[in-house]
């Protein structure tokens, strides 16, 4: 049974040392490639792709991720969210969602590229150090039980998975289900796409217990309106968590209509 799960009890182990030196013999005889297919011996992505990847810093709205040009103050917050506050208290996103981040999200969401998962968890570790620092625990937006099927894996629990160890936070990969399946939010405007998820989300009841009290942080692939993130924001809170933020790797920057 434990080794099933990485844990080999009893047998004899490499220490550091030995470790680090098998590495070396390794990438020696086996350059390490970038996850792009970049150059030889780059860590994550190329340094070609990784110079074009949109990375969001400060400044940026509170509310929701989105970049500002100057900086407005600590807080401040877009005329969207200032106009209309959401379910979700806060929001973090790692980079835009654009013609080269888009290539790399879709590979991890269709492709079979859970490799990927772990950099962007590193990205999501900076990007949402703020929200990380104050959360419980790490939800991820869940898929449909038939979409899981289909796909085998879920993109946003792939990334939130190794982003709760570097953040050392309880993950609860379940504590959030779809019960709903809904059309894919494309081409939507933010109303439709609030419609189109409206009460699609629910906590189970032996799943309560793991939210009541909870401070949530919501980790998903990426954000447009921000209805997804909205609408299970309103499921966790129902049933008793304190308060809910998310963590996206990409976000759009020029977001459609967001008017119910």
């Amino acid at each position: 049974m434990g080794a099933q799960h990485g844990d080999l009890q009893g047998g004899w182990k490499p220490g550091p040392t030995l470790i680090s030196a098998g590495r070396g013999l390794l990438d020696l005889l086996l350059p390490p490639q970038a996850l792009d297919g970049g150059a030889a011996g780059s860590p994550g992505l190329g340094a070609e792709a990784w110079g074009k990847i949109s990375f969001i810093a400060d400044p940026a709205c509170d509310g929701c991720g989105a970049p500002f040009d100057f900086d407005l103050g600590a807080g401040v917050r877009c005329p969207t969210c200032a106009a209309r506050p959401r379910a979700f208290a806060r929001a973090r996103a790692a980079c835009l969602y654009d013609e080269h981040s888009r290539n790399l999200i879709l590979q991890l969401k269709h492709a079979d590229r859970t490799d990927l998962a772990p950099l962007m968890a590193k990205w999501l570790s900076r990007a949402a150090a703020d929200l990380l620092a104050e959360a419980d625990a790490i939800v991820p937006v869940p898929l449909h039980p038939a979409r899981l099927f289909a796909r085998r894996y879920n993109q946003a629990a792939e990334v939130a998975r190794p982003l709760s160890k570097l953040a050392d936070r309880p993950y609860l990969p379940d504590a959030l289900i779809r019960r709903r399946a809904t059309a894919t939010q494309g081409g939507k405007s933010g109303s439709g796409r609030q419609r189109n998820v409206a009460g699609a989300f629910a906590i189970p009841p032996f799943r309560r217990r793991q939210v009541e009290g909870k401070r949530i942080l919501l980790v998903d692939d990426v954000m447009t309106t921000g209805a997804t993130l909205e609408a299970c924001a309103k499921a966790l809170l129902a049933v008793g968590a304190v308060s809910v933020t998310a963590a996206v790797i990409a976000r759009v920057k020029d977001a459609p209509d967001v008017s119910m």
